[in-house]
């Protein structure tokens, strides 16, 4: 058994229903999971065997959700040694926008600037597309658990 930490970035309350289902997910596979919807940078100072999953929508013009702004400047202004963390990424988007998951890749890049590791690949969800989110990152989670070899 794992244990996970999941942030929300949200605006609308998309990435909330997403990281409630990824966590019902986990829980279901024997994990345990812990959601925050006001992410603070104290979030990712957890154990080495316990790892982040960051659950962020893009808002406006690229932009980050309110709700996240304040973890994603502590982060650039404290620019943490974060070796050790192991996290996944997950971002919410809308692909007829040039910035499409814009706030994802920008906090993906701030954890591995901070020396964080990223298990596989990030996910980025068109919302404008037919296939629900829950199901898409279902199917993600179960690969990148697989292939970090993190049980199931």
């Amino acid at each position: 058994m794992s244990h996970f930490t999941l942030l929300v970035g949200s605006t609308l309350g998309g990435a909330e229903d997403l990281a409630d289902h990824l966590a019902e997910k986990l829980c279901d596979l024997g994990h345990q999971a812990v959601i925050h919807t006001s992410p603070q940078f104290d979030h990712i100072l957890i154990e080495p065997c316990h790892y982040l999953l960051l659950i962020c929508s893009t808002h406006g013009a690229g932009d980050l959700p309110d709700n996240i702004q304040p973890f994603s400047r502590q982060l650039l202004e404290q620019r943490p040694d974060l070796r050790g963390l192991s996290y996944l990424a997950v971002g919410l988007g809308d692909s007829s926008y040039d910035t499409f998951c814009q706030a994802i890749r920008s906090l993906d890049q701030q954890l591995l600037d901070c020396g964080a590791m990223r298990i596989g690949d990030r996910l980025e969800i068109d919302v404008g597309q037919p296939d629900l989110p829950e199901i898409l990152a279902g199917h993600w989670l179960d690969q990148q658990l697989e292939r970090a070899g993190i049980d199931r």
